[in-house]
């Protein structure tokens, strides 16, 4: 059965080839200088399941990628669901190393130099009787990712929902806002940004279903997740805007680059920069879209007109709505980061199965003697991991747009 196991896994790498904000009760701290990320950084979400729940969907990663497309970043998702400060979930048969050893050595084989810290939801268990525990295992876990010199970025935890009154909501909650305060005056203690996400997060779930089975994000969770740490950054989110005034047979575009019509019908050709390339919209809320350019039109006569680039549609409206703005939410961008998106679940699928292999007792483990020949084809992986790595990096930079408005029949 092991043996079977083992050549499935490794058959498929073959193969792969109410909306009023609550008030917190703790300050977000901000980092002496601008949040930035340069070439050869390499990012770690170090926690319990609010960072590997998101391996189905890699908008955390997918964010910073596009901030930062000039950098080559990499990142290491090292969530554990169950996880706490002291490695407990990371238990395995394997003794040694301990659990704690377990974690130490997961953060030392990552070489981090950022580390996003998202733990304190499983501790929160304990309550006030805790707190002590909970902190000497973040200023422990703290001292090592600074003496492998990284940067850490401390996370609160977030809410728990549920209409179940069996569940004990308020009481829940309020433990884990206890246990965000302690992380929050750790970060202070320390000098460490600490990033409120219980509040956005909390706000957003009485706006739109983001969290399943009370305590888990769902996909729209993990973007609002996303667009709340950006923000926390510093990152700029605004959204682009581009005006093209028709007059005379002549287009006149701001933001914007115009060009001279090359097919019959097109009545304005202009190309436009994108600063990043957009998040995706979650399956459950198309409606959602970040950083959509909006584009306005006037001067057209009455009548409905189509934007498309690269021969394909990718927005309509009347001339009344053209001249109010419509946001531009398809088109090459949109069909790039898509790609990017895939081949960051792929790379993270390879080394979650690198880092926790099925059967790790017999692979890695005391049992070794067993199985260990597959050690080898778990470092294999690394040359799948980096080749999708370079891809990202190479892929993730926004080209120039290129647009043509027709009048629809």
């Amino acid at each position: 059965m092991r043996k079977t196991r083992i050549a499935a896994v490794f058959g498929y790498i073959l193969f792969l080839f109410s909306t009023l904000p609550i008030p917190s009760l703790y300050a977000q701290t901000k980092p002496a200088t601008a949040f930035t990320l340069k070439d050869g950084d390499r990012v770690v979400f170090l926690g319990s399941s609010i960072f590997e729940n998101d391996f189905q969907y890699g908008y955390l990663e997918l964010a910073l990628t596009t901030r930062f497309a000039d950098k080559g970043v990499t990142f290491r998702n090292l969530g554990w669901t169950g996880d706490n400060v002291w490695g407990e979930g990371r238990s395995t048969y394997t003794n040694p190393p301990t659990p704690y050893e377990h974690l130490m050595e997961d953060i030392t084989k990552a070489q981090p130099t950022v580390v996003f810290l998202g733990y304190g939801g499983v501790e929160a268990q304990d309550g006030q009787a805790g707190l002590p525990h909970f902190k000497e295992g973040l200023n422990k876990l703290l001292d090592k990712i600074e003496a492998l010199g990284a940067q850490a970025i401390l996370l609160s935890t977030i809410p728990v929902v549920s209409s179940d009154t069996a569940q004990r909501i308020g009481q829940r909650n309020a433990d884990l806002e206890l246990y965000s305060k302690a992380i929050s005056e750790v970060a202070a203690q320390r000098k460490k940004q600490f990033i409120d996400i219980y509040n956005p997060i909390l706000n957003a779930s009485k706006k739109d279903s983001i969290i399943e089975n009370t305590v888990h994000l769902n996909e729209l969770g993990y973007y609002h997740l996303a667009t709340t740490l950006e923000k926390a950054l510093g990152l700029d989110a605004a959204k682009a805007s581009t005006a093209v005034s028709i007059a005379n047979n002549k287009a006149d575009v701001s933001n914007g680059r115009s060009l001279t019509p090359d097919k019959e019908g097109v009545l304005a050709r202009f190309a436009v920069d994108n600063k990043y390339l957009p998040l995706p919209s979650p399956r459950s809320a198309d409606w959602i879209t970040d950083n959509a350019r909006t584009v306005r039109i006037s001067g057209l006569k009455k009548g409905y007109y189509a934007l498309f680039s690269e021969n394909d549609q990718v927005a309509s409206a009347s001339a009344k709505d053209w001249e109010k703005g419509v946001e531009i939410k398809q088109g090459p961008q949109f069909a790039k980061v898509a790609e990017i998106r895939n081949m960051i679940l792929k790379k993270n699928e390879l080394h979650f199965f690198q880092y926790r292999p099925l059967n790790q007792t017999y692979i890695i483990g005391f049992r070794r003697y067993e199985q260990g020949r597959h050690v080898k084809g778990l470092e294999e992986q690394n040359i799948l991991i980096k080749w999708l790595e370079g891809q990202i990096i190479l892929n993730s930079e926004p080209k120039e747009v290129v647009y043509e408005l027709r009048k629809m029949d």
